[in-house]
């Protein structure tokens, strides 16, 4: 069974309505995506949407298990939109490994998706399932 994807809280909607239509298009997808992969990883929690640097941010509460994930798109970059996890994780270095030949992994936090192409569901829901279950997933340090 579906679950049903949250409705946008009104200042998460609004960043939403700032970035331009085909990023905020390609960004809803991935929310939704998100929240379907959260659904299907009772690990993961539950899910807080908030807005961290005037960006939708996205964060497992109850556990605390994974990473935020952060939706995002600049005017200074128009022809893409970023899914971002926090710097100090070994995210995109896992990532790589794994989609270095199918996604456009940048720097140590952001996977750049280009507007106007398919958006690579499979590579992004896989991303998004270990970027919610990080914490569980992670070596002791």
């Amino acid at each position: 069974m579906k679950q049903r994807i949250p409705d946008l809280p009104p200042p998460v909607a609004a960043a939403y309505d700032s970035y331009s239509r085909k990023a905020r298009g390609q960004l809803l997808l991935v929310r939704t995506i998100l929240y379907e992969t959260a659904h299907s990883l009772p690990e993961a929690g539950q899910i807080n949407e908030t807005l961290k640097w005037g960006e939708p941010a996205y964060l497992t509460e109850h556990p605390k298990s994974g990473t935020t994930i952060r939706l995002a798109w600049s005017p200074k970059r128009p022809n893409s939109a970023g899914i971002f996890v926090n710097c100090r994780t070994t995210l995109l270095d896992e990532w790589r490994v794994l989609y270095g030949d199918t996604l456009d992994l940048v720097g140590n936090r952001e996977i750049r998706l280009a507007l106007g192409e398919t958006l690579p569901a499979q590579p992004v829901k896989h991303c998004i399932s270990m970027a919610l279950t990080y914490h569980q997933r992670k070596p002791a340090q």
